[in-house]
């Protein structure tokens, strides 16, 4: 029976992906941004072991989920599926920064160093992120510096720049990064096209199975199946750069792996 936290499961995919790891015997951490979301969270995951709240537009706040979740002790699998993508232009959370960047870039980056290290790692993306720009050129230089627009498309690249960045740095750790597919949920809408199950079993099945393929570090997934990605995502340069830049903003390192 494996431990998991998933961010972002109060409703959609996270919610699917919590249910379905429940009935499959294993042990779920909710996450939510507001205590009447996490009530609602619990409502429709009934067999969760706790809800965490945490708003994600806020990079403290991030901070102290962290903390939070590690008083809870060690996770076997972390799923970072929170995500925003309709924000309005100008949407900014407490420290100033664009809620779009905060809540998918920055907060599984600051996750990603304050908890505890998992065994898996599983970093929700999308198909957009191949039109995000890997020159990093629109992330903030540092807190107080804005950069220039940043779009849905180069959070999803950041993911997958983070997600084949801890592969690299902790060999100990299976980390991947997932498309979901457009999917009819709140975010996707009801006219997303793509299978709604589909949407949420490849994070099932990397976050649990034992089949050798699913035992991997390194990989980009869309319904089960290696995808094409961004081959800057593999760029050392730009996986450091991109390190740096989170470190600037957030003031948290991220560490290599102790032997």
């Amino acid at each position: 029976m494996a431990r998991i936290f998933i961010t972002g499961s109060a409703d959609g995919l996270g919610q699917l992906s919590a249910n379905a790891l429940i009935k499959l015997g294993h042990q779920v951490v909710l996450h939510a941004r507001s205590e009447e979301r996490a009530q609602h969270a619990l409502k429709q995951v009934p067999g969760a072991e706790d809800v965490l709240i945490a708003d994600l537009s806020s990079i403290e706040e991030t901070k102290a989920l962290a903390s939070k979740a590690n008083a809870l002790g060690i996770f076997d699998v972390v799923i970072h599926n929170a995500g925003v993508y309709q924000v309005p232009r100008n949407s900014v959370g407490a420290e100033g920064l664009p809620t779009i960047l905060a809540v998918n870039s920055l907060a599984p980056y600051i996750l990603t160093c304050l908890m505890h290290k998992p065994e898996r790692l599983i970093y929700l993306s999308s198909g957009m992120h191949l039109q995000g720009d890997p020159g990093l050129d629109n992330l903030p230089a540092d807190i107080h510096s804005r950069g220039n627009h940043v779009t849905y498309s180069d959070t999803k690249l950041h993911d997958v720049i983070l997600s084949m960045a801890v592969a690299r740095r902790y060999k100990s750790i299976f980390s991947n990064a997932v498309d979901p597919g457009w999917v009819p949920t709140r975010m996707g809408g009801a006219g997303a096209p793509d299978n709604l199950e589909k949407g949420f079993e490849t994070q099932v099945w990397l976050a649990v199975s034992n089949d050798p393929k699913a035992c991997v570090s390194g990989q980009y997934f869309h319904h089960k199946r290696h995808a094409h990605y961004l081959p800057a995502a593999d760029d050392v340069a730009v996986q450091e750069k991109f390190l740096v830049r989170c470190k600037q903003i957030t003031q948290v390192g991220f560490d290599e792996e102790k032997a």
